[in-house]
């Protein structure tokens, strides 16, 4: 018992003193935000990477998701022969599930997976063959030249990446409830307009915002903390993925009880 309640604290330690040291991290990295026009190459490049390398996967998966949420939303009125009923409130539910929900969560853990994980990876390689040593050896602070590029270029790409999520998500629903119970365009698309509320989009925005944030700076953190050599690099990668996935989570549902 003794040595449980042990483990259980070093986990627990452990688990603030990253906490702290990823905090740590942003405030280095904010304060080379004003050198966004000096640094502009190193910023377009990465925001290429998380943005329009990321938009075909991105679109694929708002289309699926929208097709998904109107299946889900329909189904439940199509069992007690409510459809005709539902009809004028179908296309509004939709969206704001998308909106607020749906698009930035899953919008968010695909970034997760393909750009927060290859940050680690990279700037893990980097932190194993002492790449990172040497630009530090030619007075470059790696949170400058490294850190804040990923970290800008995440944080303005996922809210423009949610929306074009969003728009897809939409077309993809009105297709399935078109095909499956005949919804004009006119049905489905008045009913999103007329029960239309600017905070639904701004919510999902900011989250967007938020878990691009969480996203960059913990493949940033682990890229730099990793050691090991080449498997020290594939742990980063997973540990990488798992942290983001496990905070975008937890932040989303701090988010739901906030508002």
């Amino acid at each position: 018992m003794q040595n449980l309640f042990a483990k259980l604290g070093r986990k627990v330690l452990n688990f603030f003193n990253e906490f702290g040291q990823i905090i740590l991290l942003l405030f280095r990295v904010m304060r080379y935000f004003s050198r966004i026009i000096v640094d502009r190459k190193l910023v377009l490049e990465q925001m290429s990477i998380v943005g329009s390398d990321s938009l075909p996967l991105v679109i694929l998966i708002g289309s699926f998701t929208g097709a998904i949420a109107a299946l889900q939303a329909t189904n439940l009125f199509d069992k007690f022969n409510l459809i005709g009923i539902a009809k004028p409130f179908i296309g509004s539910s939709i969206a704001t599930v998308v909106f607020t929900e749906l698009t930035p969560v899953l919008t968010a853990l695909v970034i997760a997976g393909r750009v927060g994980a290859s940050m680690a990876a990279q700037l893990g390689t980097m932190q194993v063959t002492e790449q990172i040593d040497a630009i530090e050896m030619m007075a470059i602070d790696r949170n400058r030249y490294l850190g804040m590029p990923r970290a800008m270029a995440t944080l303005v790409m996922m809210p423009v990446l949610a929306v074009f999520s969003n728009v897809v998500a939409l077309i993809g629903g009105y297709v399935l409830t078109a095909i499956k119970f005949g919804f004009s365009f006119s049905i489905f698309f008045d009913s999103v307009v007329r029960f239309f509320v600017v905070s639904d989009i701004a919510v999902g925005l900011i989250k967007s915002f938020v878990f691009g944030g969480v996203t960059a700076l913990i493949g940033v953190y682990v890229g730099f903390a990793t050691t090991g050599g080449a498997e020290g690099v594939g742990k980063s990668t997973v540990r990488s993925f798992t942290l983001s996935a496990a905070s975008i989570l937890i932040i989303d549902a701090l988010f739901g009880y906030i508002w």
